[in-house]
């Protein structure tokens, strides 16, 4: 019997999870619909997406505070700002900085970024300081841009990922959908958090 609760307790936690406005929460948690709906700069970039999510957070700083941040990330760079220990367990080598490194502050267009081992790198196609941040793994299944909205003395900051599922079963999609969707929430979310609390706080560059 207890077996029998905790499967139906399971199977109702996964539908719930399934639900549209569940799914609709995590895979455009923080944004405004107005924000989830619009084009973006760098959505160009993979034009018919299996799957789009765009998170948001604001800022309480100008976008040409936020922008450091956001250019030093990356493996063996700034990090990425989020769990150090769940990224490096796939051999990321992230270490998430609490300063702005000037040596990372030059990215540029067609700069690669290495994304661990067997797994393609990221090619940086839109670098519009201040404004766009854009990235698109070189097998061309993921684009993930970072928009920068001026708001008043604020920073609204859109985080959007467009990823193409080639080729996927349809069993690899409902994989897909069941962990990978909720679990991006979890890095993302708190990533955007980490560029929160340092944009914000007193800036220290080593």
């Amino acid at each position: 019997m207890e077996v029998l609760k905790g499967v139906t307790g399971a199977a109702l936690l996964v539908a719930a999870a399934y639900s549209p406005p569940a799914r609709q929460w995590y895979l455009n948690h923080g944004a405004t619909p107005e924000e989830a709906a619009a084009t973006l700069p760098g959505d160009e970039l993979l034009a018919e997406p299996s799957l789009q999510t765009t998170r948001a957070i604001t800022v309480e700083a100008a976008p040409e505070s936020v922008w450091p941040w956001l250019v030093q990330m990356g493996s063996g760079r700034g990090g990425a700002y989020t769990y150090d220990w769940i990224e490096n367990l796939f051999g990321l080598n992230m270490h998430s900085a609490n300063e702005i490194l000037p040596e990372f502050q030059d990215l540029a267009a067609g700069d690669l970024l290495p994304m661990g081992e067997g797994a393609p790198p990221m090619r940086v196609e839109i670098c519009d300081a201040a404004r766009t941040l854009a990235f698109r793994s070189t097998d061309g299944n993921w684009m993930w841009s970072f928009n920068l909205r001026r708001h008043y003395l604020c920073t609204r900051l859109l985080s959007r990922n467009r990823i193409l599922l080639r080729d996927a079963s349809r069993i690899q999609r409902l994989g897909f959908r069941a962990v990978m969707e909720p679990g991006s929430l979890i890095m993302e979310r708190r990533m955007l958090l980490g560029i929160k609390r340092r944009a914000e706080s007193p800036v220290t560059v080593r």
